[in-house]
């Protein structure tokens, strides 16, 4: 399970809740970016999720229930790489937005992973592997759950986070142009899990280029990280 949140308004601000069990995670906060990373038996520290000091956000949520499409099937590029490749500046979100008008994206077998990515002026790239993708120039605001926004609720599973994403929908469109980091947290302490447990909630001011963050729910203990940028 996981929450991504894009709201701009005076500024640009993504909100993402980390959602997992049983995988070992550490946030690693550096000059270019700061990253959550999974420790991965074959690969080791994976930074999947997280800022980077050029203004891009990438979320990595888990389409339930799984879509047998995202399997990887002859030529394509693997979801998982081009998330990596955006957050540590590799590729741009433009880049990212052309490899999936052009060519097929897959997931790892078994599991469909989806992809939740912003760049500094607050575009927003949704890509779900096997299913296609949608880009959204500067919205007012956009959220990704666990459930394809190709089928909403047409097809149901207990993790798909349809209220969630509901809750967060109510609260942002009440939202005012004001809308900072503490209101961010907000929307992500009131989607937080215990079942499939909260691990890690940022929030990431683009404007100010400063990282917000806190672990295992809680609240009161935000971690910051100011990039360096002229």
């Amino acid at each position: 399970m996981c929450t991504s949140i894009v709201i701009n308004k005076k500024k640009t601000i993504v909100g993402w809740n980390l959602d997992i069990l049983n995988m070992e995670h550490r946030v690693r906060p550096t000059d270019d970016g700061v990253f959550i990373e999974i420790n991965d038996a074959k690969e080791g520290w994976l930074p999947l999720f997280g800022a980077n000091s050029r203004g891009d956000f990438v979320g990595m949520p888990t389409c339930w229930p799984f879509d047998e499409r995202s399997n990887p099937a002859g030529n394509g590029q693997n979801i998982i790489m081009l998330d990596i490749d955006l957050l540590l500046q590799k590729k741009s979100l433009n880049a990212i937005k052309a490899i999936a008008e052009t060519e097929p994206i897959f997931s790892i077998p078994g599991v469909t992973f989806m992809s939740a990515l912003s760049d500094a002026e607050g575009n927003v790239l949704h890509i779900i592997p096997g299913q296609g993708h949608q880009y959204f120039e500067k919205p007012d605001y956009k959220i990704m759950t666990n459930f394809s926004p190709f089928k909403q609720n047409s097809e149901v599973h207990p993790w798909m986070g349809w209220d969630r994403y509901k809750k967060a929908e109510s609260m942002l469109q009440k939202a005012s142009d004001d809308f900072d980091v503490e209101d961010c947290f907000a929307i992500l302490k009131a989607v937080a899990q215990e079942v499939c447990p909260t691990v890690v909630s940022m929030v990431y001011d683009v404007n100010c280029r400063t990282v917000y963050w806190c672990q295992h729910r809680q609240w009161t203990n935000i971690h910051t990280h100011k990039f360096h940028f002229t």
